[in-house]
């Protein structure tokens, strides 16, 4: 059974910093193509960023240059590492596949950054 855990989120001012983890059971992240999404109050929930098989990483343009993916397939966990936060990065992250899994959402992180 395919199950994320995603954890990291919290209340921190613009511009600070937060690590995401996603820990994952049920399939390797390494044959994954595994991504981060967020859903902001009222908005539908969108990808932000995500990361190939290869190692290849792409980002939302809303993000780029900001946030960075990362896997670790030892401990069978994505990452992603968020820099130079604005209060618009306001929402609840997930991760899932890409594309997802709609069997597979978890309850996700809260991250909130006030200005």
């Amino acid at each position: 059974q395919v199950q994320f855990v995603e954890s990291g989120g919290d209340l921190v001012q613009a511009g600070g910093s937060l690590r995401l983890a996603c820990e994952v059971s049920g399939t390797p992240v390494s044959i994954n193509v595994m991504g981060w999404y967020r859903q902001a109050p009222g908005k539908q929930r969108d990808l932000v960023a995500g990361v190939s098989r290869g190692g290849l990483t792409k980002y939302a343009d809303s993000v780029k240059g900001r946030f960075t993916i990362s896997r670790d397939n030892a401990e069978n966990t994505v990452y992603l590492q968020m820099n130079s936060l604005k209060p618009e990065d306001t929402a609840v992250y997930y991760c899932n596949l890409i594309p997802y899994g709609s069997d597979y959402w978890g309850q996700g992180t809260q991250v909130t950054v006030s200005s």
